[in-house]
């Protein structure tokens, strides 16, 4: 989970000096899971893009624009991946003790994505009463799900054990009297886990580094407050205790701070083991894998590179610890559905500004932004973009891809090379937004949301429809 307190205002993002490196246009489409499109994206001899076998034009043509696209196959693809990368390296023939997947539905979740990550092998992870419902309607059994957040509404624990959720992970001293209560009430043994912040934090962003101390999520290892939660828990007949929950942050390239952080909550099983006798059996090492937005960002890791750099590390602290190896869960979200959609945007206005350093810049304006990715105003996140409905006849310049929105912070891409002839009419494609960008979306400036499609083998269909002016209409009371 992302910790947000920290967030910079729209106008200090706005604020922030132009990019100093060059701008750089976006990759081409080659196939390559490790880059910024999703592996169905080609382009046509006219220059066009296709996604999923269907011209983006055509998607334009009868669904409108902004639209989140979103390809089934790929998606599909990396959540397999990721089942049996897990499966490989965790199993009885690796001396492990066999590992789960939960998909991170807070990236982006539908009724459709739910039950296809289901199907191809992978559990899901849910954080509000919202995400949970949406995972029920897709038909993923109670068992299947996990229910994480920090200020977990009774209603929320009621529905979640009602369903029979697999597990809810306890965030707080206070959330342990709450979840026995609810169980009680309700005559059942709640299924729990205890989120630990280690003291390891990674991630491409500040803002978005999850284990540090002063922050909302989790018990810490170091104050004692973790230890305080487990000896309560398993004094609560209630409550039966599967284990401990890490994660370290967002956006994550390089692997080695997991082995940190398993080493720590392992040692922290031990522990709890020598004191009371009870061996926890599982471990979650959470998720926050990384991918490639700009494909100028380094290489994101393969779930075949994460499954054995984590079985490696658990295996080695098992050993030193002299305990036997737990179960492990892990929660990508972002690294399955990020790099299986783009947002494609119809260009309106074009101007170019001059810079203090003397250059000039194009400003590119499209009939979305802020309210559909607010990533770029939050966190300064790095996008691309490429001309999406024909072949240049221009040199690329120096260019920034903004919105409609009345706010100088309304930036979808800072900096990119765009050919000199871009105009209005054009189709814009910006990769690598299926995480956060329908999940974060708002109607800002009473803008309605844009729709989700999903593409498959020349087919495309409506999985969250474009809202409407009316539908924002139909809310207000008058």
């Amino acid at each position: 989970m992302r910790d947000e307190q920290h967030e910079p205002s729209v106008d200090a993002a706005a604020a922030a000096p132009a990019v100093a490196a060059p701008a750089q246009a976006a990759p081409e489409p080659d196939g390559d899971p490790r880059g910024v499109w999703s592996t169905s994206v080609r382009r046509g001899p006219d220059g066009s893009l296709s996604v999923g076998g269907i011209d983006v034009r055509e998607l334009a043509a009868e669904h409108g624009t902004p639209a989140y696209v979103l390809d089934e196959a790929d998606l599909r693809a990396r959540a397999r991946g990721y089942a049996d990368a897990f499966a490989a390296a965790f199993g009885p023939e690796a001396g492990m003790a066999g590992a789960d997947v939960y998909y991170a539905g807070k990236a982006f979740l539908s009724v459709a994505v739910a039950r296809w990550v289901h199907e191809e092998g992978l559990r899901v992870d849910t954080a509000t009463g919202g995400e949970l419902a949406v995972a029920l309607r897709a038909g993923v059994p109670g068992e299947a799900i996990g229910l994480h957040g920090n200020n977990k509404s009774d209603a929320e624990l009621a529905t979640a054990l009602e369903h029979g959720v697999g597990r809810i992970v306890v965030d707080s001293l206070p959330e342990i009297e709450k979840v026995a209560g609810a169980a009680r009430r309700l005559g059942v043994r709640a299924p729990v886990l205890v989120r630990v912040t280690t003291g390891v934090h990674a991630g491409g962003h500040e803002f978005i580094a999850t284990a540090h101390e002063d922050q909302k999520f989790g018990l810490s290892l170091a104050s004692g407050a973790a230890a305080k939660a487990l000896e309560e828990i398993l004094a609560r007949p209630e409550l039966e205790l599967l284990g401990l929950h890490s994660h370290i942050g967002s956006q994550i390239l390089d692997l080695a701070g997991f082995e940190v952080a398993a080493r720590a909550v392992l040692g922290l099983r031990a522990d709890v083991a020598r004191r009371s006798g009870h061996l926890m059996p599982e471990i979650d090492l959470g998720g926050g894998y990384g991918i490639s937005y700009t494909g100028h960002d380094g290489v994101p890791p393969t779930p075949a590179e994460i499954a054995a750099t984590l079985a490696g590390a658990v295996r080695r602290a098992c050993a030193d610890l002299g305990t036997p190896v737990p179960r492990i869960s892990v929660e990508p979200g972002r690294s399955i559905v990020g790099p299986s959609a783009l947002t494609l945007y119809t260009v309106g206005t074009v101007k170019e500004v001059a810079l203090d350093d003397g250059g000039r810049r194009t400003y590119v304006s499209v009939d979305g932004g802020m309210s559909d990715n607010i990533r770029p105003a939050l966190y300064q996140a790095e996008y691309t973009a490429a001309l999406a409905s024909r072949a240049p006849a221009a040199e690329v310049v120096r260019s920034r891809v903004v919105g409609k929105h009345c706010e100088s912070g309304d930036i979808v891409v800072h900096n990119v090379a765009l050919p000199a002839d871009v105009a209005d009419g054009d189709l814009l494609a910006v990769p690598a937004t299926g995480a956060y960008g329908r999940s974060m979306a708002s109607n800002y400036n009473m803008v309605p949301r844009p729709p989700v499609l999903a593409v498959r083998d020349g087919r495309a269909r409506v999985l969250v429809r474009r809202e409407t002016v009316e539908d924002l209409l139909a809310l207000d009371e008058g």
